[in-house]
């Protein structure tokens, strides 16, 4: 059992509490397998009818995962990186399929692992502190954890938008968009909490008379330039489209990409293009495992970590740093099956 996920039964609910608050609850090893035990155990209880995910103290939900670990893993062998992933992808597939309502408390940063681990549930709740984004591209790693899936099937062109930018959403925003499912103020979770503890079969319900009128929504009022300047699948004409625009909002966001790495942005839009045409979810996990796999081991993500949060520099040298250096071969190689003894698998 390890302290950095709190466990515990309130009521009939189960409750997973991230709890590694200096690392705004980036969740490691232990922490997914705690959770997979957890929710097991949990599946076959008949006392248990409802999961609670949220967080202990601070201002994160879930910044991602160990991304310091995995680039360490990286530069060696990517062994332990591999188990990881392998590993937190049987906790996104598990939570994806499970058979009792989830319910994630999205009170503050919910960056990709936290995404993965608040998407699959039911109930998602989005908060004055909410922040949440896919920024994977800027440490050149990969929308994973589900992106692939969960993006492609938002509104529009908006998922391409926000793998690419690693745009962040408020509160009002991701419930607008659908990433959320219902917008509390922060004061009123113990509240929800403790009234879904006792009444999980009224989750629904709760949560609905919890709830406010969320502020105006940002991003919707660029919705319209996003479905056109996004529109292509192909990096390069999506570059070319801001370019050609040189509005104000343009001219800002592809200032953003300039500062991407082009591999990512070019395998972040394969990855959606390709999800959101599968049909079942642990095919679109085997894939982003092959990804991760080979990309964890490849010089823009370990350079990314290194200008990211090793030596903060922000200044990462990203290599191809050309986007038409990034060729289709290289993108396919990427993306090829691995061998049958490798592959990722779902838990029995």
């Amino acid at each position: 059992m390890t302290e950095d996920v709190l466990i515990s039964t309130e009521g009939r609910s189960g409750r997973l509490s991230l709890n590694r608050p200096k690392a705004i609850h980036a969740l490691n090893l232990a922490m997914c397998q705690a959770m997979i035990d957890a929710l097991l155990k949990w599946r076959d209880d008949d006392a248990i009818e409802a999961v609670i995910i949220d967080h202990s103290e601070g201002r994160g939900f879930c910044a991602g995962g160990d991304i310091r670990m995995l680039a360490d893993s990286g530069a060696k062998d990517g062994k332990e990186a591999r188990q990881f992933f392998h590993t937190e992808y049987r906790l996104n597939h598990l939570l994806f399929t499970y058979p009792k309502p989830i319910v994630a408390f999205m009170d503050g940063i919910t960056m990709g692992g936290g995404v993965g681990i608040s998407q699959p549930a039911k109930y998602r709740v989005a908060t004055e502190h909410t922040r949440f984004a896919m920024p994977e591209t800027g440490i050149g790693l990969f929308p994973d954890v589900g992106g692939g899936w969960y993006l492609p099937r938002l509104e529009g062109r908006v998922g391409v938008f926000l793998a690419l930018t690693g745009a962040r959403l408020d509160g009002a925003e991701s419930l607008a968009l659908g990433l959320a499912t219902h917008y509390l103020p922060s004061e009123k979770l113990d509240d929800a909490k403790a009234r879904i503890a006792a009444h999980p079969d009224r989750i629904g319900g709760i949560l609905g008379e919890l709830s406010v009128t969320a502020p105006p929504a940002a991003i919707t009022q660029h919705i319209d330039k996003i479905n056109r300047l996004f529109a292509s699948d192909t990096y390069e004409e999506i570059l070319a489209a801001l370019e050609a625009d040189g509005g104000e909002w343009a001219t800002k966001e592809l200032g953003v990409l300039h500062s991407k790495s082009p591999q990512t942005c070019k395998v972040a839009l394969r990855l959606l293009k390709e999800g959101g045409e599968m049909h079942d979810f642990a095919a679109q996990m085997t894939q982003e495992y092959a990804i991760g796999s080979r990309v964890v081991q490849m010089h823009d993500f370990i350079e990314g970590v290194r200008a990211l949060i090793i030596d903060k520099d922000n200044s990462p040298k990203w290599d191809p740093a050309k986007p038409e250096a990034v060729t289709e071969d290289w993108i396919d190689a990427i993306f090829a099956p691995l061998p049958d003894d490798e592959k990722w698998t779902p838990l029995n």
